[in-house]
């Protein structure tokens, strides 16, 4: 394993392939089982929000769950045996059992992973943290337990005090060592004193501070507000389970020293990757998504002058021929995050053949919206219909542009003649066929990506640079 890397992939698979015992402290928010699909709202054309999907939060009861389930089950020495077998016959064949055969397989290799001195904190909700506990009490052992920490979201909104009942307003983070008896690395922090504070002999404090327990933002000293319920907070990159830096640091400074390695096996968009990296950690993230990679790399680090290491992303053309042999939805998805200003559509199936979708920083003139559309195919074969029907979508939808892009370069002249066709929109002094045709063999061959006009970032709305590339 490496630091300062990002992984791209199932962490189950990626953990698998290190060295056991060389990570110091282990962050993970995975999934909550709270079966909900998160998005990330951007704009269209026509100032609608639209939407890109972020993960999905939603276990169902299928072959690769059965299959996980009886593997774990047929194993008796894997350490989760017991409690899978208690589990199933308390759960049956569900989603929470899915969900929990899944995290189970993960965290035996967490703990593989971690060194004898080694923590663990994995952030939960209600939804599935008493089964977790018990699934971690096996795999850790009970007597390395050390904490529940319940974490208020912070305030309530007007929304959330309609609810009939009593109303949930906090997430739960399960603190575990690796081993029993091993020096534990701590850092008691605390909350600094308020500005006339005395004791309750009326003398001023000596000390620190309030040293803080294992209920956070439950005090007027102690303020860590979820950053979703705060309108107008700064760190907002629009990712749906988002969590405020300074939650992360907490952890971070409480149980690792500086030079230690940190390692999130489920880092979404970055934060345990920051507060590492800003306390002088040593770090590593593994995400399923490639657009959660690219949004660490593009809106954490590059801002702060780094560039991480990526593995997993395709960095040829057979590896890209890979992914999109593999996963194809996760090529379609690589694929027009290629393209500057473009985000991927929230469908991964019925998407009526859009892949992806942006916003021009201009209106073209003669053109009817600022909308660029964007199709993936990953086959090996061309197939003209399919660009004839993706120019039926751009008419449909009323798009501005097009890009149609395939994994490798079409040599078709009749399908360039189509595209040209098509016609063309004027930015300025500059001229772009509506229907640009692409392939990542080009991106590859070239090494960036086509040329497009002034786009708005879909997440800020803000005006992007361009990166340079082919007018095709």
């Amino acid at each position: 394993m490496q630091h300062q890397t990002l992984y791209y992939g199932d962490c189950l698979d990626w953990m698998q392939e290190w060295e056991a015992e060389c990570v110091d402290l282990i962050y993970l928010d995975p999934p909550f089982n709270s079966n909900t699909s998160y998005n990330i709202l951007f704009d269209t054309s026509n100032g609608t929000p639209a939407q890109v999907r972020a993960f999905e939060d939603t276990w169902k009861w299928d072959e690769a769950a059965v299959e996980r389930t009886q593997d774990i089950l047929n194993a008796i020495a894997n350490p989760t045996h017991r409690v899978v077998k208690g589990l199933y016959d308390i759960l049956g064949p569900s989603g929470m059992m899915a969900y929990l055969t899944y995290m189970a397989e993960r965290l035996v290799e967490i703990r593989r992973l971690l060194k004898p001195t080694g923590s663990i904190y994995l952030h939960c909700d209600p939804t599935a943290s008493h089964y977790l506990k018990i699934v971690m009490d096996a795999i850790f052992g009970k007597r390395n337990f050390r904490n529940e920490i319940v974490w208020r979201i912070g305030w309530i909104s007007g929304f959330k005090s309609q609810k009939r009942g009593w109303i949930r307003n906090h997430d739960t983070i399960l603190y575990y060592l690796r081993s029993e008896g091993a020096a534990q690395r701590f850092n008691k922090e605390f909350i600094p004193y308020v500005e006339g504070y005395v004791r309750r002999d009326g003398k001023k404090p000596n000390g620190k501070g309030i040293p803080i327990e294992d209920t956070w933002n439950c005090s007027s000293g102690d303020v860590l507000d979820s950053i979703m319920i705060k309108s107008f907070s700064k760190e907002k990159l629009g990712y749906p389970t988002q969590k405020p830096v300074a939650l992360l640091e907490r952890i971070v400074k409480a149980s690792s020293n500086e030079g230690d390695f940190v390692l999130d096996p489920f880092c979404g968009c970055g934060t345990s990757i920051v507060a590492a990296q800003n306390l002088g950690r040593r770090w590593a993230g593994i995400d399923i998504s490639s657009f959660a990679v690219d949004l660490i790399q593009e809106r954490r680090l590059v801002p702060i002058g780094i560039t991480a290491h990526t593995e997993g992303i395709p960095k040829d053309l057979a590896g890209a021929r890979r992914l999109a042999r593999d996963n194809p939805f996760d090529f379609e998805s690589w694929a027009v995050y290629l393209v500057p200003g473009l985000a991927p559509n929230d469908r991964q199936t019925a998407d009526a053949g859009i892949d992806g979708r942006g916003k021009m920083a201009v209106k073209p003139k003669d053109a009817a919206s600022q909308l660029v559309l964007a199709q993936v195919k990953g086959g090996a074969r061309f197939q003209l219909s399919h660009l004839r029907d993706f120019i039926h979508v751009l008419d449909r939808e009323g798009a501005a542009m097009g890009v149609f892009i395939t994994l490798q370069r079409i040599e078709s002249s009749i399908a360039r003649a189509e595209a040209r066709a098509a016609g063309s929109v004027r930015i300025g002094a500059e001229i772009f066929h509506r229907v640009k045709l692409w392939s990542i063999q080009e991106y590859f061959e070239v090494g960036e990506s086509t040329k497009m006009p002034t786009m708005l970032d879909p997440f800020t709305g803000k005006e992007i640079a361009i990166r340079q590339g082919l007018n095709m």
